[in-house]
């Protein structure tokens, strides 16, 4: 039995989860340069914890879904 279960909480989803640059940049398969790019030209939501920046999973998801070009 989980530690969350125990507690009667769902466990959390992987859609919230907190990333370390580094974690987003191996998620999105870029370099960590890139992701910090879009950081400072806000074009992906961040979240500061205290002088750490961490991204959430679905902000990543949601950038690469703004991003898909549609078939023909």
């Amino acid at each position: 039995m989980s530690p969350a279960s125990v507690h009667g909480r769902p466990p959390p989803s992987d859609s919230g989860q907190l990333l370390t640059i580094g974690q987003a940049a191996e998620y999105l398969g870029t370099g960590q340069r890139f992701v910090r790019r879009l950081i400072s030209e806000r074009r992906i939501p961040y979240v500061k914890l205290g002088k750490h920046v961490r991204l959430e999973r679905c902000a990543l998801d949601a950038f690469i879904a703004a991003g898909r070009v549609p078939c023909r």
